[in-house]
């Protein structure tokens, strides 16, 4: 009885709350800093992988402890703590509770509401086939995007018109079944025509089967796949060095349909997870696809494998899919209480050898050769205060790579952690993608420690610092060179308002000018900013700035205000920014709001303005569309862009529209 009033009182608060609360989770993350280090198809996966989780919100007291750690914004206590209370005291009533969790704090609470949902427990057996049939839900999505310049490639250099656009075809029943169809099509790519005779450049297409019997997770078609922390395969999260502070260092073994527009960074065949025995699940996975890639003079091999997905021009046409890859590859792992090992091993196959030009020594060991193999163990322990985490690879590289990471909560009000890694110069992985201040899982030795206090729930600050040593050759480092990176935040919660603040330094050495001896490079970057919410208006003033020095200086800074309103079955919003960057290396990244499933972080330099407007209208439950303008004015060019990109005016405006049906 006590904890019913309880969570009728905190269902009421929760309530209340979000009437005030007009910010998005987008909004939210963005101020977070989650995003601000990982590499950007890393941040476009997990950014539609959120807002598929914001539109089809899992159900928190059926979710398991994989699902949950596809938040980026939980580390595995948190995750853990939740999976015990719902044990301990059966499902929650109201998501309000989630207040019972003392390590969750203000922000992720809210952060939690956009993305879960509570209600009774849902069927415990796998449907039948007429069941999936008969109550299994549609949808039917369209994106088009029209620009409103010309750009050089558009008189006849590229193959394609010059509009962007996509469609996406789901059919979901529960958590148990999820089909998937998604077209897309990138400005200046033929349609109907060359290479694309079945219409769109680029096809997806997957069935993903859930809590069936035994089998925890299959997918037919595309997938991504994270083991571990990484060091063997990862083509799904980045570990960012702020979205590491966050999670503390959490590892994962998961699988993902790949329900993405970007063409690259896929696996393509069969994956799945079965459960053995309460303790040991089992990844078995196959993969088949064809793959972009740069040939060398012979024709025969390979120079570079080609991640862009564009396939506008002649020249870029003839890379797609010139080259085919094979794949395999099983993990088994093991988790009893809070101890967890695991096993993996990859062996790859091309159909062409891969022959890097090693002449700049910087490429000196990149992979090459036809046939590739990795194995790796990961492993970790986790107390109520102490969790530790780490991984041990190698492969026909005949090198080695490690990483380990240990943090500590001797509070609730504060936790630390250290994280420590190894790359070898010599060790490499195809599939790789793990904590690194270099971009890759090469040529790396280093040390972070970070830190976050929440003396209150009003006041949160993180910081960390992160020392690296590059041992061979770096691109623009003709030596051993050395990399420090220091972050400082804060933020400030009072009621409706918002205050936060950041601070960044990185110095890492790079050649002089003369490439006769390394100097460092400076990067500092700060961020203020204040949000009030107020019922149905949120308002947001942003001020960035960036200084950097290596052979000189350059500076540049960003003043941007935001308001959003959202009333009923409608919501807008309005952005006006002005920028003035000395150049290129003082470049700001800001987030705009954008269509769903869009990633959009667009970066300024220069000297100009920009503004964007956004409405989005739900028609009906199951009928919605949205419309978004936006528009760059540049005061120091009449030119934007160069080669085919090239647009040959001062401005550049933008129109997106995106519609979806379900039934």
């Amino acid at each position: 009885m006590k904890k019913a009033i309880f969570c009728i009182l905190l269902a009421y608060g929760h309530v209340c709350a979000l009437a005030q609360e007009a910010r998005s989770w987008e909004s939210i993350i963005h101020d977070m800093g989650i995003f601000d280090d990982e590499e950007q198809q890393a941040q476009e996966a997990t950014w539609e992988l959120l807002g598929e989780l914001a539109e089809h919100k899992m159900n928190l007291n059926t979710a398991q402890r994989e699902e949950l750690q596809q938040l980026p914004f939980l580390s595995e206590q948190q995750v853990e703590e939740i999976c015990e209370y719902l044990y301990l005291y059966g499902p929650m009533k109201s998501i309000g509770e989630l207040a019972m969790i003392e390590s969750l704090d203000f922000e992720q609470r809210k952060l939690l509401s956009f993305f879960v949902e509570v209600k009774g427990e849902s069927e415990k057996a796998f449907p039948s086939i007429l069941q999936i049939v008969k109550y299994g839900k549609h949808e039917l999505m369209g994106n088009f995007h029209l620009p409103f310049y010309q750009r050089e490639g558009d008189n006849g250099g590229y193959l394609g018109h010059p509009y962007k656009h996509s469609f996406r075809y789901s059919f979901q029943y529960g958590d148990h079944v999820k089909v998937a169809l998604i077209g897309a099509q990138d400005a200046g790519e033929p349609f109907l025509s060359n290479k694309n005779k079945w219409g769109y450049d680029y096809y997806s297409l997957f069935l993903h089967l859930r809590k069936w019997g035994c089998v925890k997770s299959l997918v037919f078609g595309q997938y991504r796949l994270n083991i571990g922390m990484g060091l063997v395969m990862n083509n799904h999260f980045g570990l960012g060095k702020t979205t590491i502070l966050t999670t503390l260092g959490q590892s994962t073994n998961q699988i993902h349909p790949h329900a993405s527009r970007t063409e690259s960074n896929y696996l393509q065949g069969i994956a799945t997870t079965i459960q053995l025995s309460p303790h040991i699940d089992a990844t078995a996975f196959v993969s088949l696809r064809p793959i972009d890639a740069t040939l060398n003079a012979d024709s025969s091999s390979v120079a570079s494998i080609v991640k862009t997905g564009y396939h506008r021009t002649l020249a870029e046409m003839s890379k797609k899919h010139n080259t085919t890859e094979w794949l395999m590859g099983s993990n088994v792992n093991y988790r009893r209480k809070r101890f967890h090992w695991g096993l993996t091993g990859v062996w790859n196959k091309f159909d062409r050898e891969i022959k890097p030009n090693t002449a700049q020594l910087y490429r000196m060991y990149y992979p090459s050769g036809q046939r590739f193999w990795n194995v790796s163990t990961d492993y970790g322990f986790s107390t109520k205060n102490l969790n530790f985490h780490g991984e041990l690879a190698t492969g026909d590289c005949h090198a080695w790579a490690t990483i380990n990471s240990l943090s500590w909560q001797p509070s609730s009000d504060i936790s630390l952690m250290a994280l420590q890694r190894f790359y070898s110069y010599k060790y490499y992985s195809l599939h790789s993608q793990s904590f690194s201040e270099g971009g890759s899982v090469q040529d790396e030795s280093g040390i972070y420690f970070g830190l976050n206090w929440q003396p209150n729930r009003r006041f949160l600050m993180k910081l960390y610092a992160d020392y690296a040593y590059f041992p061979w050759h770096k691109y623009q480092a003709s030596n051993a060179s050395h990399a420090w990176d220091y972050f400082l935040s804060a933020t400030y919660q009072q009621g409706a308002s918002n205050f936060s603040a950041r601070y960044r330094l990185k110095m890492r050495e790079k050649d002089n000018e003369d490439k006769t001896a390394l100097a460092y490079k400076y990067e500092h970057r700060g961020r203020l900013s204040f949000a009030y919410d107020y019922h149905a208006w949120s308002f947001k003033t942003q001020a960035d700035f960036s200084y950097t020095f290596h052979t000189n200086s350059s500076f540049g800074w960003m003043v941007n205000q935001t308001i959003n309103y959202h009333y009923r079955q409608s919501s807008m919003s309005g952005s006006f920014a002005y920028f003035h960057t000395d150049d290129y290396n003082s470049r700001i990244y800001n987030y705009e709001k954008q269509t769903l499933y869009t990633f959009s972080f667009p970066m300024y330099y220069g000297q100009g303005i920009r503004y964007s407007l956004f409405f989005r209208q739900d028609i009906s439950p199951k009928c919605m569309f949205i419309v978004k303008f936006g528009m760059t004015n540049y005061f120091d060019r009449n030119t934007i862009g160069t080669a085919l990109q090239t647009i040959h005016h001062s401005s550049q405006a933008d129109l997106d529209l995106q519609f979806r049906w379900k039934f």
